[in-house]
């Protein structure tokens, strides 16, 4: 049962909004051979506002996707993408359908 995320908040440095959605799209293939990232959801809140959400069953789960490579890969774009550093916040679920 899920019951941990992480919810990640971008911000996309002014022209580089396009460049965001794709970086986000292209790290599909990266997350399913994350085993314990149960859910993943890239998501666009704003013209320049990014997500990413996703779900865990275990503590080691997202530990390894914090420690994966979509992480390494968002952490070396950063610079050049974001306007600001990454906000992450470590959720527990209270209900799930």
């Amino acid at each position: 049962m899920v019951k941990l995320a992480i919810l990640a908040r971008l911000e996309a440095k002014p022209g580089k909004e396009q460049d965001v959605a794709d970086f986000l799209k292209s790290a599909l293939p990266l997350v399913m051979e994350e085993a314990g990232t149960i859910n993943w959801f890239a998501l666009q809140i704003g013209p320049s506002t990014f997500g990413i959400f996703d779900t865990f069953e275990t503590q080691e789960g997202r530990a390894a996707h914090l420690g994966g490579e979509i992480a390494k890969a968002l952490m070396a774009n950063a610079p050049d993408l974001l306007a600001v550093d990454p906000v992450l916040e470590m959720v527990d679920l209270l209900a799930v359908k």
